[in-house]
């Protein structure tokens, strides 16, 4: 095997170098902040993310969750602005959003002027939640404050982008696991693959990962299949990516049991091979993993079981490949701060990385943090 990293490379030396040059993206009164996403173009990083202005960490049940945008400047690392997009009962020029919290934002580039952001409105067991987009104005600077539901292409047609649409779907096939009402998320988004734009779509509570695909127009996600194994352990958040044979490969978060990952493949995104732990995974813990492809080096990262003086999700590394089956240890993100729900996009050459850390509430999920990783 040819050697990516040079001789005598240290994984966590590396890592702290990073650490070392992130900046806070959330304001100073944001007291919770999770799961963000990102695009970087013409040296501008859009960032969205979830915060609430209350305390520390998040929940789909705290209707004072909201999402917002902010925009930092790549060179600098200075932030140029940030807005609120949505909000449990706001109100738009079209439309006015119920009760509940807005959860799990995502951001792609939907044309040479326009980001689309897309997130889940959600009040638990008390409706069904809603994926909406909303599009900003590179150029203006400012959303259109208008909203839309996210649509979703199932075996019944086109419906609203609600859990009870993939459960339909899924059931069909043989998921046996009960309906939520909630939890319906963009979990690993959005992977531009042979020209198609990818979105792996879980729902949170009970599952099933389902792969879709999305529209040209950008307001359509058709489900081309999905991990169904009722034997299995309670599986969610995957992440995927195709291998160099045109395999696909998922990688995804254990829900109880040993937590460490699995792994599934399919030739096809439609039938998924049963889920099964690989020794490409040791020791992970129960949280969110990435897997991306950059200059033609696959970048695989997971949250490691260890912790640092007791911190939660304080270990993360990232294991780099060119085959998919062969690995090394670039990365050993390790802080009592935590390293939580990376995502790493390439932009320039480079790679950049927003992330999830907290310190001193014991849920270490308080700001949103960015910067270049390589």
């Amino acid at each position: 095997m040819n050697a990516i990293l040079p001789p005598h490379w240290d994984p966590q030396l590396a890592a702290d170098k990073v650490l070392a040059n992130l900046v806070t993206v959330t304001s100073p009164v944001v007291k919770g902040a999770h799961d963000s996403d990102f695009v970087i173009v013409d040296g501008k990083a859009y960032i969205v993310y979830m915060a609430n202005d209350v305390q520390p960490g998040e929940a789909s049940t705290w209707p004072f969750v909201y999402n917002a945008m902010t925009i930092v400047d790549v060179a600098t690392g200075e932030l140029e602005s940030t807005v609120t997009f949505a909000a449990s009962e706001m109100k738009y020029q079209n439309a006015s959003l119920p009760v509940g919290a807005c959860f799990v934002p995502r951001i792609i580039e939907k044309d040479a002027t326009t980001l689309r952001c897309f997130f889940a409105s959600e009040d638990p067991e008390h409706r069904q939640s809603q994926t909406w987009y909303i599009d900003f104005n590179r150029v203006t600077r400012a959303f259109d404050w208008n909203i839309y539901q996210m649509l979703l292409e199932t075996d019944a047609g086109l419906e609203p982008m609600q859990p009870v649409a993939l459960h339909r779907h899924v059931a069909a096939r043989g998921f046996a696991r009960p309906l939520r009402s909630y939890g319906l998320y963009l979990v690993d988004s959005f992977k531009r693959i042979d020209g198609v734009v990818y979105a792996m779509m879980n729902n949170y509570p009970h599952g099933p990962s389902s792969l879709t695909v999305l529209n040209d127009q950008m307001n359509c996600l058709k489900v081309i299949g999905s991990q169904i194994y009722p034997t299995e352990p309670l599986l969610s958040e995957t992440s995927f990516n195709k291998l160099p044979d045109g395999t696909l490969l998922a990688v995804s978060r254990q829900e109880g049991g040993s937590v460490n990952y699995m792994f599934s493949e399919s030739r096809d995104g439609e039938n998924w091979t049963p889920n099964e732990h690989r020794d490409t995974i040791v020791g992970g813990g129960c949280s969110k993993g990435t897997f991306d492809l950059f200059g033609g080096v696959y970048y695989l990262g997971w949250q490691d079981a260890s912790q640092i003086n007791g911190a939660d999700r304080s270990i993360f590394n990232i294991d780099v490949s060119r085959d998919g089956a062969n690995w090394e240890r670039k990365y050993r993100f390790e802080t009592e701060r935590s390293f939580q729900y990376p995502v790493f996009r390439d932009w320039g050459g480079h790679v950049y990385v927003t992330v999830t850390q907290g310190g001193p509430s014991s849920c270490l999920k308080e700001r949103i943090m960015f910067g270049r990783v390589e």
